[in-house]
């Protein structure tokens, strides 16, 4: 067991390796990238010869283990993926992975009226569902939302180990206004979704400000182990009390009123923006006066303006001004 463990971690570390095309892969990095991820799993020096190095790209290459990975060598030393969109976590499940997650799937239903368990029922119906349709070769029963060309999300499980093993990382990150990457040296500290879209919260060494980086946006991730991990006492509920979306701001939350129209109300009583939405008034037309304490950001804005002409916002004045301008502009580019 311990050596099919420490190969799936260092075939696991290759595909990392070789899908970062900013750097140049050889033989002597690969080694030294799979000594260092044993040692973090491991809590031990291990030194993976270049003899197992070569032996894990060829088991790679070929059809044992599925993968038929695409490695090709150029200026004869350095090692890529040819399909730079490759990964072997793409690959499909075999009939033994599907009877270990079956097998797996009943033990956990066996818990779901725990207290525990209480808030991912929904998780545990998604996956029972995916595991039934991909064993029987039928229609899923549960219609997911989801986008199959979201970047980043190869990212997610590197991330989640490197929280919960307190791990530094060097990110390599390119913002949508930036016009070349930059590495940083980055404390990981919560993996957040919203809008179908994940988010990596945590700090730099130099400065104990909470930053967040879109997985999207990320280029390349490794590992630093020469520097220490430095914790923070960082409870997500309380950083985003008042927050819809993911940006934080250090100004005190606002009284935000708005009025919604008869047809439309229905689905936001339901429905609520934020959990500290309450109802305030009933109008003799059907539409309903809400209101809610929150952070001004940009997310609360497109919220607002995805409900078009059937939302009013009546306070604070600020943000009526804001969605006013936005809408005025928007019509504007809808002139017969």
């Amino acid at each position: 067991m311990a050596l099919t463990k420490n190969a799936l971690i260092r075939y696991k570390t290759i595909d990392k390796c070789l899908q970062n095309p900013y750097r140049n892969w050889s033989l002597n990095d690969l080694m030294e990238a799979c000594s260092d991820a044993l040692y973090e799993f491991e809590g031990r020096d291990v030194n993976v010869s270049k003899r197992t190095v070569q032996l894990d790209l060829q088991v790679m290459r070929s059809d044992k283990l599925g993968y038929n990975a695409p490695i090709e060598v150029y200026e004869r030393k350095y090692y890529r993926y040819s399909d730079p969109n490759y990964t072997i976590t793409d690959i499909p499940l075999t009939e033994n992975d599907m009877n270990v997650l079956s097998e797996t799937m009943h033990m956990l239903k066996q818990f779901q009226d725990f207290s525990l368990f209480s808030e991912f029922k929904g998780i545990l119906n998604k996956l029972e569902d995916k595991i039934y349709t991909e064993k029987n070769h039928k229609q899923a029963i549960i219609h997911l939302d989801k986008n199959t060309d979201l970047k980043g999300l190869q990212w997610l499980d590197e991330l989640y180990q490197a929280i919960l093993k307190e791990v530094v990382l060097k990110v390599m990150y390119q913002s949508f206004k930036a016009q070349y990457p930059s590495e940083f040296i980055f404390h990981p500290h919560l993996l957040k979704e919203f809008n179908n879209r994940w988010f990596l919260i945590g700090r730099k060494t130099e400065s104990d400000r909470v930053l967040t980086f879109a997985l999207d946006r990320i280029l390349g991730v490794d590992y630093d182990f020469q520097t220490e991990y430095i914790p923070i006492a960082f409870d997500a509920d309380t950083y985003y009390a008042h927050t819809i979306g993911v940006t934080v701001l250090e100004q005190r939350p606002q009284q935000v009123v708005f009025k919604v129209d008869r047809q439309n109300a229905p689905y936001v009583a339901t429905k609520p923006f934020h959990s500290s939405q309450q109802l305030e008034e009933h109008y003799p037309d059907g539409s309903i006066l809400f209101s809610m304490q929150v952070h001004h950001n940009f997310e609360l804005e497109r919220l607002l303006l995805g409900f078009g002409d059937s939302l009013e916002v009546l306070k604070p004045k600020i943000l009526r001004r804001n969605l006013k301008r936005k809408l005025n502009a928007a019509a504007g580019l809808y002139k017969i």
